[in-house]
């Protein structure tokens, strides 16, 4: 059983869901031996969803997020329930709480199997009591949460492990089947204004570290240390680059030699490459007029050279000569509402999210039937 890096992007995802009082906060308190909730017997005490790294032993690091109760009447129950929603896209498995199985329990059974996400429901019964009689669905784990004993707390964790699904945990190869031991592997890695002080982005370290664990060699050098590099290096196995300096990375090195881009694999591994593939086809039917969707799942300061906010938007109206507009989601904020009114989405590569966190978004737009694309396969066609 392997275990995902020990980045927020790979940790499995834990949502907590239920009535409010049922005993979520609770129940997060108990399985973390912390305060991390605050509980209270008033409804509405949680608001925003509230997230909590926790190790599990022999397994691996995950985040539980303890959300707002989906009864909430309170003056800002919209919102709360739209971040509990967005908690169930970013989820690879649910915990369903409940002191009393009925109608909202049924319904969030009902969206946790549109959604495709595997739920544990958790019956918080009361002292020796136990639960409630009635039509329970099968699998009810049985605790009572305030009073339970780290027994209890192992065999809740061990029905955990073994429903996750492996996905969740598992941490996808952004190198394929394209390196192996021994392999030469030249990774063209600008330092500019973009770039994080004093650390290279996410997916430069995860191609380093994949690289390394395979056995095969990493060199990483700026652009303008590439033309020296082949010098003693001529037949490196891969050459992998920044999406942004892809063609002067191509045009430097010999054609016999393969040339990607970080943003290009971290698709194929994480994304849906058939889908973005698909969704490239639609840039060349853009009008004047048109909107257009940049979905990052980064929050940073926007500079003058963001690629995301500046870059792609000006690329894009000088390769289809279109005058396009722009509107941006961040985060893991929810994609608009409505999507009907988009000629196309561009998602980016999904570093800083998990798998699910990303397809979940992706298939949203699919769905509403608005073309999507990837940063980097979209720079590779445009520039």
């Amino acid at each position: 059983m392997g275990r995902p890096q020990a980045g927020r992007e790979n940790k499995p995802h834990i949502g907590i869901f239920g009535r409010c009082n049922a005993g979520k906060s609770t129940l997060l308190n108990f399985i973390t031996g912390t305060m991390a909730s605050i509980t209270s017997a008033q409804e509405g005490t949680t608001t925003d969803p509230v997230r909590k790294s926790y190790e599990i032993i022999g397994f691996a690091p995950v985040i539980f997020i303890d959300t707002g109760g989906i009864d909430d009447r309170s003056p800002l129950a919209d919102r709360r329930l739209g971040a509990t929603s967005s908690a169930m896209d970013q989820s690879d498995l649910a915990l369903l709480v409940f002191r009393q199985w009925g109608e909202p329990e049924r319904e969030l059974t009902w969206q946790f199997e549109q959604a495709g996400l595997p739920y544990i429901p958790v019956c918080n019964r009361i002292g020796n009591a136990g639960c409630p009689a009635g039509d329970l669905p099968a699998g009810t784990f049985e605790l009572d949460i305030l009073n339970g004993t780290d027994t209890e707390r192992d065999a809740l964790l061990e029905t955990v492990k073994k429903t996750l699904p492996p996905e969740a945990w598992q941490a996808p190869a952004m190198l394929g089947n394209l390196v192996r031991a021994g392999d030469r592997v030249i990774m063209v890695c600008p330092i500019d204004s973009e770039a994080p002080a004093g650390r290279m982005i996410l997916p430069q370290m995860q191609a380093v570290r994949e690289t390394l664990d395979r056995n095969a060699t990493a060199i990483v050098i700026q652009p303008a240390q590439l033309p020296a590099t082949l010098q003693y290096i001529p037949e490196p196995t891969l050459v992998i680059t920044d999406s942004q300096v892809y063609r002067e990375v191509r045009d430097i090195t010999p054609a016999q030699i393969e040339v990607t881009t970080f943003s290009i694999l971290l698709a194929a591994a994480k994304g849906d490459y058939g889908l973005y593939t698909a969704g490239l086809q639609a840039v060349d039917g853009l009008r004047d007029g048109d909107r257009i969707l940049i979905a990052e799942n980064c929050s940073h300061q926007v500079s003058c050279d963001d690629i995301g906010r500046v870059k792609i938007p000006h690329w894009l109206r000088e390769y289809t000569g279109r005058d396009l507009l722009f509107d941006f989601a961040a985060g893991t904020a929810p994609l608009p509402a409505d999507l009907s009114g988009y000629a196309l989405m561009v998602q980016c590569g999904g570093c800083m999210v998990t798998r699910r966190q990303l397809m979940q978004r992706i298939r949203r737009a699919a769905a509403a039937g608005v073309p999507v694309t990837n940063y980097g396969m979209l720079i590779r066609k445009i520039r």
